[in-house]
């Protein structure tokens, strides 16, 4: 179900994995096939050709946005930066030839674990 806040439509309940993990894929493979294009002529090809540091100086600044946005708690501004932020975690994973569906392995991993057993884990 839908809805239409402030302009912005939001979500309620979950998304189908057709919806999420979809848009996924698809920008996964745009990102991969950004690899191959003109850094003048492509924002994306422009992040790899700066390489790594490049491209988590651009996740530093869009996490500052997040947090921002977060502070004034206005939704939308939530939302699209932190849709922002997702998109430049994905140009990381493809730089570093990881597809979004190994995080989504991560996530599932971690399902149903409390954090502090999943902080447990990592430590031992």
């Amino acid at each position: 179900m839908i809805w239409l806040e402030m302009g912005w439509v939001v979500l309620v309940g979950d998304l189908t994995e057709s919806a999420s993990g979809g848009v996924l894929e698809q920008l996964a493979e745009v990102l991969e096939s950004r690899k191959l294009a003109d850094p003048e002529s492509s924002y994306v090809a422009s992040l790899y050709a700066g390489g790594v540091d490049k491209i988590l100086k651009k996740i530093g600044e869009e996490a500052t946005e997040v947090v921002m946005a977060g502070k004034d708690g206005e939704p939308g501004a939530i939302v699209a930066e932190t849709a922002d932020l997702c998109f430049h975690l994905m140009v990381l994973l493809a730089h570093e030839g990881l597809s979004p569906q190994a995080v989504i392995i991560e996530l599932q991993r971690r399902f149903g674990l409390s954090g502090l057993e999943e902080k447990a884990q990592r430590q031992q």
